[in-house]
């Protein structure tokens, strides 16, 4: 589709020579004399791009460029003045004109100005187009929670998120969602016109992970033949997302602290202090105070990580969270593989719900995608799900309990037992007796549906 320029200068004899070369070069012409004249045939023709000359009959061109840019900011124009108006022209920049050219008119370099213009415009609104898809992606909305644990830890996510808080640790197993989190910590802050960058600490070699996180100047080492900049400083004003946290050596864990101290770091190499604003969200799959403890982690890092700490539990803790989260991947998967698939069969329902999820929510998503590949009825079938119950819940429900000794109490009539006690002590209530258990109320009603323990047996 050919783009449309406006040409906008009272001398006649410009505005013809602009309407012969402009055709020649593949745009469409408009043409205004006028102040006035420009702001209506701007309103009526939508021009992707402006050739504005400063000396108009009613206004300045420096008068009409905001007008311009405040009815569609995402215009380009470019200013025209007069020989060696250099104030002019610096004047016309500071109010956002892409570029300017002088009178009389180089063809060539208008030529280069004008392509070089609309790409830019092109490449800025692809931009702006990805950035609303990122948000509308990985905003709070996007995350299905049902648990009330889950929704707990929305609610802080979103505090913490508008807060001011530069450091963030997320804490949960292995598939739990904590890059989503992060995402989620980010495009709900003031920074979620920035760059979100994330770094795998375990994916990277450790040699190579410092000059990857800092950069290098040039002649670091061998192979450093330029300067890089390091992800701290390309995710400036954003967040810097570093995964595997508890991987990092210990040499590198007291240079990670002393930039989250200061936000400040040197380049490898490098002499100078380079000041950064960004946040850092961190996550790990790993207990680091008991790393911490153990010595394969610095506690004084730890303590520095610990400011604004968020615990996701694991999906066997979270069983309302299971069957929306599945038909949320199917409704997703549906949109992808067209096959018309409405959602899970009650048999496939009832393994769900009785499966211990040891890789979460990544292998729950995993599992509906398999199954969506060979589904051919309306509803995933329990014949096409790549897991049976194993040792979960339901296996354990199948196998009669094995007693310690002829006169002891097997491990899960131990279990059993624990929990009605502490039911009986709370009077039934099940947060206060999820307190007495320290541990999550959905854990513990996990555990009654697990040993379907009843009002009655709390009561006798």
């Amino acid at each position: 589709m050919r783009k449309k320029i406006l040409v906008v200068d009272d001398e006649k004899l410009v505005r013809w020579s602009l309407s012969r070369k402009l055709p020649e070069w593949g745009y469409d012409v408009v043409e205004a004399e006028s102040g006035a004249e420009a702001m209506k045939a701007f309103e009526r023709e939508s021009p992707d791009l402006v050739i504005l000359d400063n000396n108009l009959p009613d206004t300045m061109g420096t008068e009409l460029l905001p007008k311009l840019k405040k009815a569609r900011p995402g215009v380009q124009v470019i200013m025209a003045t007069a020989y060696g108006s250099i104030d002019t022209a610096v004047i016309a920049m500071r109010l956002g004109a892409y570029d300017f050219i002088t009178k009389p008119v180089d063809n060539l370099k208008l030529q280069n100005t004008l392509k070089n213009a609309l790409e830019a415009a092109s490449l800025k609104s692809e931009i702006a187009f990805y950035k609303e898809k990122e948000k509308k992606s990985f905003g709070m909305g996007h995350i299905v929670v049902k648990s009330e644990s889950m929704r707990k830890i929305m609610e802080m996510t979103e505090i913490i998120a508008k807060s001011e808080a530069s450091i963030v640790l997320l804490q949960g197993e292995s598939g739990t969602g904590k890059e989503l989190l992060a995402q989620a910590i980010h495009y709900l802050s003031r920074r979620r016109d920035r760059v979100f960058l994330a770094i795998n600490c375990s994916a990277i070699p450790e040699n190579l992970l410092e000059s990857e996180l800092f950069g290098y100047e040039k002649g670091a080492f061998t192979d450093a033949k330029e300067q890089k900049k390091g992800q701290v400083e390309l995710a400036e004003g954003g967040t810097l997302f570093l995964d595997e946290i508890s991987t990092l050596s210990l040499p590198l864990q007291a240079k990670l602290l002393r930039f989250l101290e200061t936000m400040t770091f040197k380049r490898v190499g490098g002499l100078k202090d380079i000041d950064v604003d960004l946040r850092v969200v961190t996550a790990t799959n790993q207990d680091l105070d008991s790393e911490a403890k153990s010595g394969r982690f610095r506690r004084d890092l730890f303590f520095r990580l610990n400011a604004c700490p968020i615990h996701i539990p694991p999906l066997r803790e979270r069983i309302e969270d299971i069957l929306p989260l599945a038909r949320y991947f199917i409704l997703r998967d549906d949109i992808r593989f067209r096959k018309g698939i409405l959602g899970l069969s009650q048999e496939a329902e009832r393994l769900f719900l009785e499966y211990e999820w040891p890789g979460n929510v990544r292998e729950l998503k995993n599992a509906i995608e398999r199954a969506m590949i060979f589904e051919t009825g309306s509803h995933i079938s329990a014949q096409h799900l790549p897991f049976r119950p194993g040792p979960g819940p339901a296996a354990q429900k199948k196998q009669p309990a094995q007693p310690i000794d002829p006169g002891g109490m097997s491990l899960r009539g131990m279990e059993k037992a624990m929990l009605l006690e502490a039911l009986r002590k709370a009077g039934g209530n099940q947060s206060e007796a999820a307190r007495i258990l320290e541990t999550t109320r959905d854990t513990l009603r996990y555990k009654i549906k697990k040993y379907k323990i009843s009002l009655t047996d709390v009561t006798n």
